[in-house]
């Protein structure tokens, strides 16, 4: 993917190479052509990187910020290589064969007494273990790309990088049927809070990624990350009207 940021601070062809290179060992940063006439830097990056990430990246005398242009989100899809030319469908595959898996497991778990709550229980918890697993496999970069669309994780950092270990938590709580009450709260109010960002992303037809499992697959966020989401919270809201 690339991005055009404006930069400010430049006067001449050294500032240019330096911004470059500063830029250029940023991690995840492919490639940095900076145009000195107009001021802009195009990044290439394999995966997203924060804007934040790229202004510590400069020196104070150098401002960073992202081009304000309406098509910036279709600008970028058109700039993503073969491998992200892909249909939904293909990007989705392996999101789509975890949910079928998980969905198997939890299913096969009670197939000898069949019992719905246990099914669902068991669902969710085997959904969170193996989300969270994933968000771990690149824990660094997951905050950043978290941030993109949680509105949370946009107000409290810290937020971003504990994610992964709350949903590790309630997987342990769901699949060891401990203090099922508190972890279905907690699952109402996360999973919420993501929904709203989510939908709101989709609504202004961003192009990001979906960090749902992390950053190593480089999942895009579609409407397929809006109903996982709404598949938990009303297995949820299910369980919670029969607790209470």
């Amino acid at each position: 993917m690339t991005h055009t940021y404006n930069i400010t601070g430049m006067t001449c062809g050294g500032c240019k190479a330096s911004v470059e290179k500063y830029l250029g060992n940023v991690d995840s940063v492919t490639n940095v052509a900076v145009n000195l006439e107009k001021a802009e830097a195009k990044v290439t990056m394999s995966s997203h990187v924060a804007t934040e990430t790229l202004k510590k990246a400069l020196p104070e005398k150098y401002t960073l910020s992202e081009k304000e242009n309406k098509n910036v989100f279709q600008m970028t899809s058109q700039s993503m290589d073969t491998t992200e030319q892909k249909s939904k469908l293909q990007q989705l595959q392996p999101l789509l064969l975890i949910l079928f898996y998980i969905a198997t497991a939890s299913l096969l778990l009670h197939y000898k007494n069949w019992d719905g709550n246990a099914i669902m229980l068991d669902f969710m918890g085997l959904f969170f273990i193996v989300f969270s697993f994933f968000k771990m496999l690149d824990l660094k970069n997951f905050p950043d790309s978290f941030r993109m669309y949680d509105p949370l994780a946009k107000r409290v950092s810290i937020y971003g990088w504990i994610y992964p270990f709350i949903e590790t938590a309630l997987g342990l709580m769901f699949l060891m049927r401990f203090e099922i009450e508190i972890a279905l709260i907690v699952t109402l109010v996360i999973l919420s809070i993501t929904t709203i960002g989510v939908t709101k992303t989709l609504l202004d037809k961003k192009s990001i990624r979906c960090a749902c499992l992390g950053t190593a697959l480089k999942l895009p966020m579609t409407e397929a990350t809006f109903i996982e989401n709404a598949i938990m919270i009303v297995m949820a809201i299910v369980m919670l009207t029969q607790i209470i």
